[in-house]
Parts: structure tokens; C-alpha cells; sequence
């Protein structure tokens, strides 16, 4: 039941969170986390299409 619970109230507190998040982060690095979490998916997209293919 924690296993459940813990992710579930991790995952709310990010979604409630998210523009301080991001605010904190453009100012230590000068980007927005939107471009970081894209980059990321497509990465990992590229990854799994190239295990696929190969």
C-alpha cells in the first residue's frame, strides 16, 4: 500500500510545485526544464527505435 501512496503523493506535489520548480531552475541554469524533459523523451524515444531496429 505505501509503495502506492508514496510515488501517488510524489507525483501531486510535483504537479503542484511545478512553476517554482521551474523558476528555480532557470535561475541556477538559465534554461527551462520543458526543453530538458524534451530532449530527455526524445533520447529516450531515439534509444528505444534504435534497439528495434538493430
Amino acid at each position: 500500500m505505501i509503495k502506492f501512496i508514496i510515488p501517488a503523493v510524489i507525483f501531486f506535489l510535483i504537479v503542484l510545485f511545478w512553476e517554482k520548480i521551474n523558476e528555480i531552475i532557470y535561475k541556477k541554469f538559465k534554461v527551462k526544464i520543458n526543453k530538458i524533459i524534451s530532449i530527455i523523451l526524445l533520447v529516450i524515444l531515439g534509444l528505444i527505435v534504435a534497439l528495434l531496429y538493430y
